[in-house]
């Protein structure tokens, strides 16, 4: 291979390590989140709600462990919305969100619902640190 090739291979192989996966997006109104479900609904693509209380020890955790593990990214990450109980308390009624954190995966053909912390950390790939 020429030389300008295996540079140009390097070069894509170390943009993928850095890659995001997730997109952090916080809403800060109901209006926010009823938006994204509307688009969800005109053109299905992957996206996924993380419904959390920030007085809650678990869920910073959770929160501070994805700002240190994803930050800010343009490229094409799938979007994690975090709806916080004190901003947006209605939002909770829409997946019946009983506990926190409460993460809802939304795909084309199924909506996964998660609220088990290890289970959580494992769709977002996250370590879970005790």
């Amino acid at each position: 291979m020429a030389y300008s090739t295996m540079k140009r291979l390097d070069e894509l192989w170390t943009q993928k390590k850095t890659h995001s996966m997730y997109n952090l997006v916080f809403l800060r109104k109901e209006n926010d989140l009823n938006k994204v479900l509307k688009k969800f609904k005109k053109e299905p693509t992957r996206c996924s709600i993380l419904f959390i209380s920030l007085w809650d020890k678990w869920c910073s955790k959770l929160v501070d462990d994805l700002k240190e593990k994803y930050p800010v990214s343009k490229d094409r990450a799938e979007n994690v919305y975090i709806v916080d109980s004190l901003k947006m308390p209605h939002s909770f009624v829409i997946f019946g969100t009983n506990k926190t954190p409460h993460l809802i995966q939304l795909r084309r053909d199924q909506t996964i619902s998660e609220d088990y912390l290890p289970n959580v950390y494992k769709f977002l790939k996250l370590n879970q640190a005790s």
